[in-house]
């Protein structure tokens, strides 16, 4: 289905980077801080180290089906019905990704940016928009990326530029004082929100990716390069805002954007740190929606997804406003199920599907 779909290596690298921002840099330093205190900074680049060794698992399991999706994989390696059953675990997990960062949106809007606009009136607008994008397929949203990219990346330089003079280095110290137990906990937090989720990009790579050897260089760079991003927005929240406002704040890079102020000329400019959030939040709901209905699409056995994306687009919209019933819930969910419930899918599941494969693989030789 649509296999004739190719993206280049360089699209894959920004989508990764993009994908890898996300969430990750409004929402996780505050619970790094909860976690790491002042060690928030060094939590976030032991975790971008395990996002690189979970990129690893993932271009070892590519290795083994370059030529097809996650679910056609599933069922030729698990067979017809074990496969779609673990198929329709991993579409749920997608389904279950894009609600919660569309809530996360619509929170966001309706608590920061636009306090008397409903949250229901902002996810139906930016689900509109997912839904055009998936629609109109890989190789649109991919050059939209490639557009937007050096946009996101111009907005992220002029904000850690305009937040230098406000670095207070003291805010740091005592460095190494969290602890082993809290940092890993930190770590496993940002490994969760940034890479784990990678999974839903088996729909897309390696099967719509030309030159897989090198897009697999490319995957590990593009990681490192958004886990830098993330490591610097965590710097500042800790040496600008101090751990205690980091950790009390709900969207702490947020809050971070505010403390700008140059000459009294140069102030109110976190719309800066807004406007990353928006392109990079669209396009992982988007990836994390287009691997829910193709992989729907092809559970079904259908030739082409996009009949089914305007119907799953509104059931979308309906969930992503029950799927955390208040902002204590979804605080608890982070906090203590998100870790397993990631960690599952986004670890224990390609380890399982790798050692099986490889296991075959040495009998077929026998």
């Amino acid at each position: 289905m649509l296999k004739d779909v190719k993206i280049s290596v360089r699209q894959f690298g920004v989508l990764v980077i993009i994908y890898t921002i996300g969430t990750t840099i409004l929402i996780i330093p505050s619970g790094l801080a909860a976690d790491a205190k002042q060690d928030a900074w060094l939590a976030a680049i032991l975790g971008v180290c395990l996002n690189v060794l979970i990129v690893c698992l993932y271009n070892r399991v590519a290795n083994y089906f370059p030529n097809m999706t996650l679910i056609e994989y599933n069922e030729a390696l698990f067979g017809i019905w074990l496969g779609k059953l673990l198929s329709l675990l991993f579409i749920s997990f997608s389904f279950i990704g894009a609600a919660t960062v569309l809530f996360y949106m619509g929170n966001f809007i309706n608590t920061q940016v636009m306090p008397e606009t409903p949250i229901q009136a902002a996810n139906i607008i930016f689900a509109i928009v997912v839904v055009m994008g998936v629609r109109l397929g890989l190789e649109t949203l991919v050059h939209a990326a490639e557009i937007f990219f050096p946009w996101i990346i111009m907005l992220f330089v002029i904000l850690v530029l305009c937040l230098l003079p406000e670095i207070d280095m003291v805010k740091l110290q005592p460095a190494f004082s969290a602890g082993v137990k809290p940092m890993i906990k930190a770590a496993l937090s940002v490994a969760g929100t940034s890479s784990l989720p990678f999974i839903a990009l088996f729909m897309v790579y390696p099967v719509h990716v030309n030159q897989v050897d090198k897009a697999k260089k490319a995957y590990l760079a593009s990681t490192v390069i958004g886990g830098a991003c993330f490591i610097i927005i965590t710097f500042l929240c800790i040496s600008v805002l101090g751990t205690k406002m980091t950790e009390r704040h709900m969207f702490p890079s947020y809050a971070l954007a505010k403390q700008i102020s140059i000459g009294n000329f140069l102030e109110r400019v976190e719309i800066l740190i807004a406007g990353i959030w928006f392109l990079t939040v669209y396009f992982k709901t988007t990836f994390y929606f287009y691997g829910f209905v193709t992989g729907l699409a092809q559970i079904l056995n259908m030739k082409d997804y996009r009949p089914l994306v305007f119907p799953l687009g509104m059931i979308l919209v309906v969930y992503s406003l029950v799927v955390y019933p208040n902002v204590a819930y979804m605080t608890e969910f982070d906090t203590k199920a998100y870790i397993p419930y990631a960690l599952t899918f986004g670890l224990l599941y390609p380890i399982i599907m790798l050692g099986v494969a490889a296991a075959r693989k040495s009998l077929y030789k026998k």
